[in-house]
């Protein structure tokens, strides 16, 4: 699909949206509890709809990479294949740079979605958690240390949402997590907002993922497949979601607020 015909397809959803508003506002329609598909990634033109970005942007060393990964060994039941993040985490950066960044921390999200009605944006208002897909791999030492992002329309540009992303499974398969999204916490540039405020669940504008070794003190080659983003409820949830006392904030990522 062209990037025009892509552009096209968001407006007209954004028109059916408004309309499926105002059907329900009349009382036409109850709200949703079915699953919403946020993103899908099982085909290498979902794969050019991300955005990445690591700490070598900005004088570190870290690699990142994302594409489609078609390795029927690897691939999730019934389909094709699915996005693949990995490359070698690093805590060293560039000569020069010593003092100035610090290195250990890579990411991917949804690109932002123009259209003629201005961007759009997910509402998740109706849902009570953020379900993934995902399967890790790459060296041990890594898997502690990635974070889901969440972020919302607003009238800052450096505010993201947090959760750690835990993982039960240590073979390398498939699996599904469940995040509530009341437990993710507000960050301004790596630093917890203690202020209390909602996530504006309304207008989810990206969803991604990053690895934070910076935080952690951790390098090494890491790993994720990503299959499937989607909000979801109480009925849907498959297996005990993630506990939110764990929780604990990520670091600066410049990348996430840049013109990526």
């Amino acid at each position: 699909m062209s990037k025009f015909a892509a552009y096209l397809n968001r407006s007209s959803r954004i028109a059916r949206d408004a309309t499926a508003r105002v059907l329900q506002m009349q009382g036409a329609e109850q709200p949703s509890r079915a699953p919403l598909t946020l993103n899908t990634l099982n085909t290498p033109e979902a794969i050019k709809e991300y955005a990445l970005g690591c700490d070598a942007d900005v004088g570190g060393t870290s690699t990142v990479n994302f594409d489609f990964d078609d390795d029927p060994i690897r691939a999730p039941p019934g389909k094709r294949g699915a996005a693949r993040f990995h490359g070698f985490m690093s805590l060293t950066v560039r000569p020069g740079y010593e003092d100035r960044i610090r290195g250990g921390y890579v990411g991917f999200r949804n690109k932002f979605r123009p259209t003629l009605f201005g961007e759009l944006t997910d509402d998740v208002s109706n849902h009570r958690f953020l379900a993934l897909r995902v399967r890790a791999a790459g060296h041990p030492r890594t898997r502690n240390s990635y974070f889901v992002n969440i972020q919302t329309e607003g009238p800052m540009n450096d505010d993201l949402w947090q959760h750690r992303l835990y993982f039960t499974r240590d073979d390398g398969t498939w699996e599904d997590i469940f995040i509530p999204f009341d437990g993710f916490v507000m960050t301004k540039a790596g630093t917890i907002n203690t202020q209390p405020v909602s996530m504006l669940r309304e207008r989810v504008r990206s969803v991604g993922i990053s690895l934070l070794g910076g935080n952690s003190g951790v390098e090494g080659p890491y790993e994720l497949g990503i299959d499937e983003i989607r909000a979801v409820n109480e009925e849907d949830v498959t297996v005990p979601p993630l506990d939110s006392s764990m929780q604990q904030p990520g670091q600066e990522t410049q990348w996430e607020h840049g013109p990526i």
